[in-house]
């Protein structure tokens, strides 16, 4: 068999690439999971990770104060409002990067939500372990949160095509107070500022001990595709549609923590709405997946469809986004070919993360070949006997 690099090459020629198409693709389509972290043994659902103590704190006082004020109290974020340069305010700096408390600041005039009561926290058990999700179904709401948290309380635009994003690497500063307030009261020598200070800089590396995961997840259409056009009922499709991106959101968070990466990637988003759309309805539609994508008529592509938010940078060039258009059609039909056609289901609680390990070991032109069958059966085979799931 010939090498990966050869073999992706020969595909990308097969599509019609021209050299200089297939040298942009081979970057953007290079598997940077880290296998190398498996272990021999494998239980499902992963156990929680630390952060997800503390969220369960704020979830037993979101019940009592409701979500909003509970997490007002502790995410520093939330109580600032979106204005443009707010975050090159030395103000606003020095609560989220140095926990300097906000009381008396007063640009900290707090963050709007024009229903905040609709604001749900909930704590999901996925394949990778239970994870905090901040739930609205009222857009603006999305929007808001997600440039709180994930844009330093910017207005930049978010995509209408985005109806769901994962948080990582979160710096939590109430996890850091608690922290402090606990190694302080271990010794009276703690409580000098210095001390706390080098302290300070032991606890930097130790992330899993201050940075946080979460997922902000809204209502509405999947991929702002209508009921109408998956011609389906709209309350079935907006069912449809909370599970799908939820589902989708936690295989990030699968494959952040097993392989550590999760990327604004094809790749990516193709092992996440395969999961997506088997949670949901129990099997793969290669249609619904190529429709999210903006990819329904092709060779034609539909303006405002998800792939274009997953061009790269440096943006692919538009002969080899045209080339990716195909390789994704192509990729889609062979793993509905493969889920449909494989002797077990699977759908079943074991199959479905080494199914997803699986796909993670593949490149998009992998899957995409004439080959794709085979390497996904090969690749699920050896996961099974390597891992005791």
């Amino acid at each position: 068999m010939i090498d990966q690099q050869s073999f992706r090459s020969h595909v990308l020629a097969y599509f019609g690439a021209t050299a200089a198409q297939a040298e942009e693709l081979l970057v953007y389509n290079q598997n940077v999971f880290n296998h190398n972290t498996l272990a021999h043994t494998i239980k499902f659902p992963l156990p929680p990770e630390a952060h997800v103590a503390v969220w369960e704190e704020y979830a037993v006082a979101a019940r009592v104060v409701g979500t909003f004020e509970a997490l007002k109290r502790v995410l520093v974020q939330l109580r600032f409002p979106i204005v443009e340069g707010i975050s090159q305010m030395e103000t606003y700096r020095a609560a989220t990067r140095r926990g300097v408390v906000v009381d008396g600041m007063t640009e900290a005039t707090g963050l709007v939500l024009q229903q905040p009561q609709k604001l749900q926290l909930i704590l999901h058990q996925s394949l990778a372990g239970t994870i905090p999700v901040l739930f609205t179904d009222n857009r603006e709401d999305f929007v808001s949160l997600v440039q709180a948290l994930t844009k330093r309380n910017e207005p930049q635009p978010v995509p209408a095509s985005m109806g769901a994003c994962i948080v990582s690497g979160f710096n939590n500063w109430d996890r850091i107070r608690k922290y402090r307030q606990k190694w302080e009261a271990e010794s009276f020598a703690n409580r000098c500022q210095n001390n706390w200070q080098a302290e300070f800089q032991r606890l930097i590396p130790q992330k899993e001990l201050y940075q946080d995961k979460f997922i902000i997840l809204s209502g509405g259409s999947y991929s702002n595709v209508s009921a109408s056009d998956m011609e389906l009922e709209e309350c079935q499709w907006q069912r449809l549609s909370l599970t799908i991106r939820l589902e989708h959101e936690c295989t990030h968070y699968f494959t952040r923590r097993l392989f550590n990466s999760m990327r604004n990637n094809i790749l990516d988003e193709l092992i996440a709405d395969y999961r997506g759309i088997v949670a949901a309805t129990g099997f793969y539609r290669a249609d619904w997946c190529l429709r999210f994508l903006g990819l329904e008529s092709f060779p034609n592509y539909r303006e405002g469809g998800r792939l274009q938010n997953y061009r790269g940078q440096p943006p692919l060039s538009d002969g080899a986004f045209a080339i990716l258009q195909a390789l994704v059609k192509a990729a889609a039909e062979n793993l509905q070919c493969f889920h449909v056609d494989y002797p077990e289901d699977l759908t079943d609680a074991n199959m479905q993360p080494l199914m997803l390990m699986s796909l993670t070991h593949l490149t998009l032109e992998e899957l995409a070949s004439q080959e794709a069958k085979f390497r996904i059966q090969q690749t699920l085979e050896k996961l099974q006997t390597f891992l005791s799931v």
